[in-house]
């Protein structure tokens, strides 16, 4: 539990989540690579490779002829703070931002956030890119009933004119500019160039519930499904080439160089598959090869129940989920979710179905466009939650660990495909 709450906590923004998983990676004897250096990597080996310093591949290689693939993402819906983002409002100075994602709007006022990213520093004519989070916290306040009485009937919110932090209040003549002084602290003797910054939350994760049994916690879509995958490679002892895959931008669209629809996926299983000496034989350990789309996924709510779908009910603390839907908003299909029932009944872990409503639209997640870059046999797994894109998320406790268990059975197993129609899977 330390470990996942502490990575909740620390990875404020993907650009923390990839830092925190590199030093994790290497705590446990993972070697680090560049794309653009030379690589030499061998049968027995564990790396890792980061891309945009948002994005991160960890491989171990225990065979030669296929690859158990975990994708999953390190993004959240939050905002980002635009270029000269100062605003005067009588006393006030406020931040301009602009959304990022799908976020809910009204869980973000009233509660602390804070200002965390990456600060481009230029220093002896180098650019150089640092890790930043704000000392302070911020908030957003919400208008008081008394000016807004129908605010109980119904909110609506517009992200350019209602969701501005409040960054200080001013004196007479003071020029505010916060954020520019402490940026500055951070560039030390360099000169901040540009940034990429969000508003992000900064509610430090706690359990719920008489039992304790509840998680919740900003960001827990989908670190919980990222540091579980991280955890699970770590523990792992592959028959074939486990790699663990942790994304970004999946929340705008994942259309980045360092998102899922980039070939970030397939450059890494080329190059291994060179160093290996199997270059000529990659779209044959493809054909064998198989993907989890890990990305979280809703269970019943309690005081909603209706807006799930009458015969398969997710319920927090029951399980792993397996994502399907008929338009292929996810890429589970019949063959594939035998394959992962398969591997999780011989390891003993639960698991549960979800289907979305028919009379509902259905999310989208990061395996269908992973897919058109690595085509490969795929299905969508992920941990069943409470409050999807709101500031603060609640899943429960036990799934955390379930997942993990999940992951490890799925790296461990050797998926041997013969033709579309028939599947090995040896233990």
């Amino acid at each position: 539990m330390n470990l996942l709450t502490e990575f909740l906590d620390k990875s404020k923004t993907a650009f923390h989540a990839c830092a925190n998983a590199a030093e994790f990676l290497k705590e446990n004897g993972f070697e680090e690579l560049k794309e653009n250096d030379k690589w030499n990597v061998k049968k027995g080996g564990k790396y890792f490779v980061s891309r945009n310093g948002s994005a991160i591949i960890a491989f171990k290689i225990g065979g030669e002829n296929s690859f158990n693939i975990v994708a999953s993402h390190a993004d959240s819906p939050c905002f980002k703070i635009k270029a000269n983002p100062e605003m005067k409002s009588d006393n006030y100075e406020k931040l301009n931002v602009e959304r990022y994602g799908g976020g809910i709007f009204y869980t973000w006022l009233d509660s602390p956030l804070t200002i965390a990213g990456r600060v481009i520093v230029s220093r002896d004519n180098r650019l150089i890119a640092k890790l930043f989070t704000s000392k302070h916290n911020f908030v957003i306040p919400s208008v008081a009933i008394h000016f807004n009485r129908s605010v109980n009937e119904g909110l609506k919110l517009n992200p350019q004119t209602d969701m501005s932090p409040i960054a200080e209040i001013l004196n007479e003549n003071e020029t505010g500019k916060g954020l520019i002084k402490e940026l500055k602290d951070v560039a030390g003797d360099g000169e901040v160039k540009e940034y990429d910054l969000y508003l992000v939350s900064a509610q430090k994760p706690f359990s719920a519930g008489f039992n304790d049994e509840l998680l919740c916690s900003p960001r827990i879509d989908n670190l919980t499904s990222a540091i579980s995958s991280l955890e699970a490679i770590v523990k792992a002892e592959p028959k074939e080439i486990a790699i663990c895959y942790v994304a970004d931008n999946e929340e705008v669209g994942s259309g980045t160089k360092q998102g899922a629809a980039s070939k970030f996926l397939i450059d890494v299983l080329t190059r291994i598959a060179k160093c290996l000496g199997k270059e000529n034989e990659l779209d044959e350990m493809l054909a064998s090869s198989f993907m989890v789309s890990d990305d979280n996924a809703h269970a019943v709510h309690p005081n909603h129940p209706e807006f799930s779908d009458p015969t398969n009910r997710v319920k927090l603390g029951d399980g792993i989920v397996v994502k399907h839907h008929a338009n292929q908003n996810y890429t589970t299909d019949a063959f594939s979710s035998a394959i992962i029932k398969k591997i999780l009944d011989e390891a003993g872990v639960e698991y549960q179905d979800f289907y979305t409503r028919s009379d509902m639209p259905c999310g989208g997640t990061l395996g269908a466009i992973s897919s058109a870059q690595v085509s490969i046999k795929s299905v969508d797994v992920g941990i069943p939650q409470l409050a999807m894109h709101s500031a603060v998320e609640t899943m429960a406790i036990k799934d955390y660990e379930t997942a993990k268990r999940a992951l490890i059975a799925f790296y461990n197993a050797k998926i041997t495909a013969d033709g579309d129609d028939k599947t090995q899977i040896d233990f």
